[in-house]
Parts: structure tokens; sequence; C-alpha cells
């Protein structure tokens, strides 16, 4: 059996009735759908078709479009879950759209989380905590009153690479409204080990979102192609990972990873619902 089949029929049999475990599942949404679906669909497809397949709601990239995003969402009675926002350290640099404050107006009392990317420093370097902790405290406190959280989120190449890093930088912010996201294909990149419980583990209760998508174990090419792919796929255990965040009790939203995932995205996201609904007991 190949390693690939291996995982597949993991899945199937850990997803066997009364394998699950007690309770709901995580909520469950996708993000990155746009950029590479072929069918090229607008909002409003985007949202009745992540209807039609079960999800229950997306994720948003960037601050533009937000507006057009909730409306398409709110005619499904879909959820807006997150929206990834840049901050940047560079001396001379803009530390982050001013558009922000705007944005957190339309997002009054939905619960959104903001997925903060920080770059502009080499990656994990120190020297940049004071301006990053100045910085998302700014963020924070707008997103307060308007009941948002921001996240913060290991991106590889990046500044906040890491999420040891996010951890640290989350506990100098000292804000109750921000915490931190796993980003699964990320750390997969960075990860010197594949030791994911110990990282989890010390990352509670800062750990507010996580990230999940079909993956290899091991890629040392270049590109994404093997560190995302669409749930069914890549020999990475994910009957594991997601034991073990329910062993720690995380609850919270996880995302499904789909940058790059090239084809018509119905497809691919209905390959992913199809396992996640399997991993939860919810067939």
């Amino acid at each position: 059996m190949s390693a690939r089949a291996a995982v597949i029929a993991a899945l199937l049999a850990a997803t066997a009735p009364g394998a699950a475990a007690a309770g709901a599942a995580n909520p469950f949404f996708p993000f990155c759908i746009d950029w590479h679906d072929a069918q090229k669909r607008t909002y409003e497809e985007q949202a009745v078709m992540l209807k039609e397949l079960g999800y229950e709601g997306v994720g948003h990239i960037w601050l533009d479009g937000v507006g057009d995003r909730i409306r398409s969402l709110d005619a499904q009675g879909l959820r807006l879950f997150q929206i990834s926002v840049k901050v940047s350290l560079a001396p001379g640099d803009e530390s982050y759209d001013r558009r922000f404050g705007s944005v957190v107006k339309l997002v009054q009392g939905r619960g959104v989380q903001f997925c903060v990317l920080m770059d502009g420093m080499k990656p994990s370097d120190p020297s940049g905590d004071p301006r990053a902790v100045a910085i998302v405290r700014e963020m924070a406190d707008q997103a307060r009153d308007a009941g948002a959280q921001l996240v913060l989120y290991p991106h590889t190449g990046q500044w906040l690479e890491t999420l040891e890093d996010a951890v640290r930088v989350a506990r100098e912010v000292d804000r109750p409204n921000v915490g931190v996201m796993f980003n699964l294909c990320h750390w997969l990149r960075v990860s010197r080990d594949r030791d994911y419980r110990t990282r989890l583990q010390k990352a509670l209760p800062l750990l507010w979102a996580v990230s999940i998508n079909g993956a290899d174990e091991h890629d040392d090419g270049p590109g994404w192609a093997k560190y995302i792919q669409p749930l069914d796929r890549g020999d990475f255990d994910m009957v594991a990972f997601l034991g073990t965040l329910r062993n720690l009790g995380y609850r919270g939203p996880i995302g499904l990873q789909c940058y790059g995932i090239t084809g018509d995205a119905r497809e691919h996201l209905a390959r992913s619902m199809a396992v996640w609904r399997r991993l939860n007991g919810l067939d």
C-alpha cells in the first residue's frame, strides 16, 4: 500500500461510527479560494457554492472588497471568519493599510478575526519586537470595540515566521483580543522536527485559529504543491493532528488553506469537505 493510500485508509478507519470525539466539530471554512479558481467566481457565486457544499463561511484576503464579501455571505446565511491584513516593520513603510479602521467598522459585532502577517525585517529577529508590539496594540485597540480579534499569522520567510514568534509577540502585546494562529503548511516548511503537539500545547490559551490542508510530510522542493493539497491527498497524518487538537481541548475555528490549488474550486472544496465530514463523524 502506498503512503498516500495508507493515510486515506486511516482517515476512513478513524471516522467509522463511534470513532469521532464527542461534541460538535470545530467551525470549518476555506480561505484563499479566489485566486486560483479556474471558474473565476464572483463573491456571490462563491457564497452559493460554499452554502451548497456545507461550509460555514469563508476567509477573506486583504482589505479590498470586504463590504461586497459580507453582503454575499449574508445573502446565504454564511459567516465571514477571517480577514488577512499585512503589517510592515520596514523603516519608512506605512505600518499597515489605513483602511483597517473603516473595515473594522464594517465587521462590527460579527466576531471576525484579522489574520496579521508581519514582514519588513529578517525572519524571527527579536529587535523588531518593540515596533511590532506598538503596531499590534494600536490595531487591537481599534478592533476591540467591534468585537474583533487579531490572530498573529506565522508565514514562511516573513519576520513573523514561526508559531514561537507569534506567541512571543502576542504575550508582549498583552491585549485581550490578540492571539495566534497555527498554519500547518508554513509550519511544515520551517519546522526542524515534526513535534507539533509540544508547540500547540505551549501556544494555549492564545491559540485561537488553526489552518489545515492535505500535505506531504516532507518536501525539499520550492513552491507549495506538496505542502498545500486538498484534504484527500498527501501523506501527512491528519487523523493524528486533529486528534491532538481535540485532546488539547482546542475548539476554535479551523481554516482550510487553498492557496495555489488550481482547477475548479468546487471540485477540490467538495473533496476536502467529504474528508472533513468523515473525520468528524458527520455522515
